[in-house]
């Protein structure tokens, strides 16, 4: 087996020392530089599907908020109704005088209701949006650090 070491001018000795150098390297490698990479990455991906999560509850949160609203909407509508009925069996004592302010309650209420629903709708939007980029912000700068290492 010398015989054709040297035959291709190969040193066995200085062979056996590099395969021995590149084996060390590889275990410093994976214990020093492969293993944070991985809990880097699975850390990454722990915060994204948080991220994912709170995303979801906002939008559920988002959801019930219109359904609240709606069901203010038609309560208002539904007492609006009844006022609007009551007006008109007492019209001939107080006439036209009932009908309006009755119209102008319901008027109000809806808009409350609308301006209720919207309110809910604009915080959970803006909470999604704070989540998300917090998220976002954690994610870059675990990359940024993982980086400068």
């Amino acid at each position: 087996m010398s015989a054709l070491f040297s035959a291709f001018g190969v040193n066995w000795q200085l062979l056996l020392t590099q395969a021995i150098n590149f084996g060390l390297l590889m275990v410093i490698l994976g214990y020093f530089l492969y293993r944070p990479i991985l809990k880097l990455i699975d850390d990454r991906q722990k915060k994204i599907a948080e991220g994912v999560k709170k995303a979801e509850a906002a939008e559920k949160h988002l959801s019930d908020a219109k359904t609240k609203g709606e069901e203010i909407v038609g309560t208002a509508a539904r007492e609006a109704e009844g006022l609007v009925a009551a007006a008109r069996t007492r019209a001939d004592e107080k006439g036209s005088e009932i009908v309006k302010a009755a119209e102008a309650r319901a008027t109000q209420a809806l808009k409350d209701a609308e301006a209720r629903a919207e309110e809910a709708k604009r915080q959970a939007i803006i909470e999604s949006e704070r989540e998300i980029a917090r998220a976002a912000m954690l994610a870059a700068e675990k990359i940024l650090k993982g980086a400068s290492h």
